[in-house]
């Protein structure tokens, strides 16, 4: 990555015994084909840079390098998770990685020479179940992974192998559940069925299944913010982070469809979403739909310190 001109004043904290500190940014948005990620380096890796002296604070130092490496400003913004395996970027090498989530708008997506954005479906082609099971799942995933757990030497563990796969993929009748997509990334990852399991050495026999692969565990980290933002969706309002300051109901029903993979009954969620009072008309209409005319809403953002948490879910309703 391109640190040459980056904030490096003082030294990089963590370089005892080679151990390294780095900041790694999941920024999200949402456009007309789907959900997408901040990328550098052509789409094959997330913004990242060390935790510095320099840096005031954790988030401080992400949102410099995220604006140094890709020019775009951060707003929402959560810790994700620490990631400290050993050798996860190379043998002999220790680096701590400390995650963050972003939401940023589509209007502050626009297009730059750092940065790209990429459908995190283009990682994941097997996570977006909005037009039904993708044809991936069936006639190559399952094929693949039935092989690698009757490949096990004893019989728990291909018994173990087979579960486990019925689970992450809705196999033998079971029911998707759109929150394990780190889950699944790692089930393949176990398997040497993704590009990032035969590096360092690894046998390349078999050949990997679709889906762009990126630097070190930049995908992992990807695939652990998707089942984060797919999961808190359902208990806190943070899809309005995604969303223009004025919306049609339409819209905001496409964009958790885009978020959880998953297609949503239209009234159930209409009802939920005026139930819980998370919107409020602005009076003002647009006729971009195509149709007749459709209502403006705007995020209710009082509700936040009206109620308790628990009532601010957005559960999404199934068709």
């Amino acid at each position: 990555m391109d640190q040459a001109k980056g904030p490096r004043k003082g030294r990089a904290i963590g370089k005892t015994n080679d151990v390294n500190a780095d900041l790694i940014a999941v920024v999200v948005a949402v456009n007309d084909a789907g959900p997408c990620v901040l990328t550098i380096e052509e789409g094959g890796a997330l913004p990242s840079g060390p935790f510095e002296l320099a840096h005031r604070s954790l988030q401080s130092g992400l949102r410099a390098w995220v604006e140094l490496q890709t020019g775009q400003p951060l707003g929402y913004i959560e810790q994700l998770y620490t990631f400290a395996d050993r050798d996860r970027v190379g043998a002999n090498q220790r680096v701590i990685s400390i995650s963050y989530l972003a939401l940023t708008r589509e209007e502050d997506t626009g297009a730059s020479g750092r940065r790209s954005w990429a459908s995190w479906y283009d990682y994941f082609p097997w996570e977006d179940h909005r037009s039904g099971r993708p044809p991936i799942v069936l006639e190559e995933l399952r094929p693949r992974l039935i092989e690698w757990a009757d490949g096990a030497d004893d019989g728990a563990t291909r018994f173990d192998r087979r579960r486990r796969a019925a689970v992450a993929f809705a196999l033998d009748g079971r029911a998707w559940n759109e929150e394990l997509a780190l889950q699944r990334y790692e089930l393949l990852y176990e398997a040497t069925l993704v590009e990032e399991a035969k590096r360092g050495g690894v046998s390349a026999i078999l050949a990997s299944v679709p889906g762009r692969s990126m630097i070190a565990d930049h995908r992992r980290i990807l695939a652990t913010a998707i089942a984060r933002l797919r999961s808190k969706i359902k208990y806190r309002p943070v899809v309005f982070e995604l969303m223009p300051p004025l919306f049609t109901l339409l819209q905001l029903q496409r964009t958790v469809e885009a978020l959880s993979g998953r297609l949503i009954n239209k009234p159930n969620f209409r009802r939920l979403i005026e139930q819980q009072e998370l919107v409020e008309k602005t009076g003002a209409t647009t006729a971009e739909t195509g149709g007749r005319p459709a209502q403006l809403y705007r995020f209710h953002h009082t509700i936040l310190d009206e109620r308790p948490v628990a009532g601010t879910k957005l559960p999404l309703a199934r068709a």
